[in-house]
């Protein structure tokens, strides 16, 4: 139960994350404007706010561990909102990521 509630944690850090990047991406970038903008500096805000609530209590393992699904969730963002196509390549990283972030914050630990 543990793992599939940091999974899901995981998962909602990502979606603000990438998602509020994303806004900011469109409002600058594709000149959505500020409303854009904004909504992505919120979303960016929840984020940092999701990551705390990680139950394990090492900032670094958790940001570190986050990082390999940011990778993962970043290519499918890309792939669902923008059309991006990830190759073979893309997505074995990506895998590989995944990969690394279960080592490092599931992996059992002696303490």
């Amino acid at each position: 139960m543990l793992i599939a509630r940091s999974a899901a944690l995981f998962l909602l850090a990502a979606v603000l994350e990438i998602g509020g990047a994303w806004l900011v991406w469109q409002g600058v970038r594709e000149h959505k404007g500020w409303l854009w903008i904004g909504s992505g500096v919120v979303a960016l805000g929840l984020y940092g706010f999701v990551a705390t609530l990680q139950p394990a209590g090492d900032f670094g393992r958790v940001l570190a561990a986050y990082g390999g699904v940011f990778v993962a969730g970043s290519l499918a963002w890309g792939a669902v909102a923008d059309g991006y196509r990830p190759d073979r390549w893309d997505i074995t990283g990506a895998l590989v990521c995944l990969a690394g972030m279960a080592v490092i914050m599931y992996a059992p630990r002696g303490r």
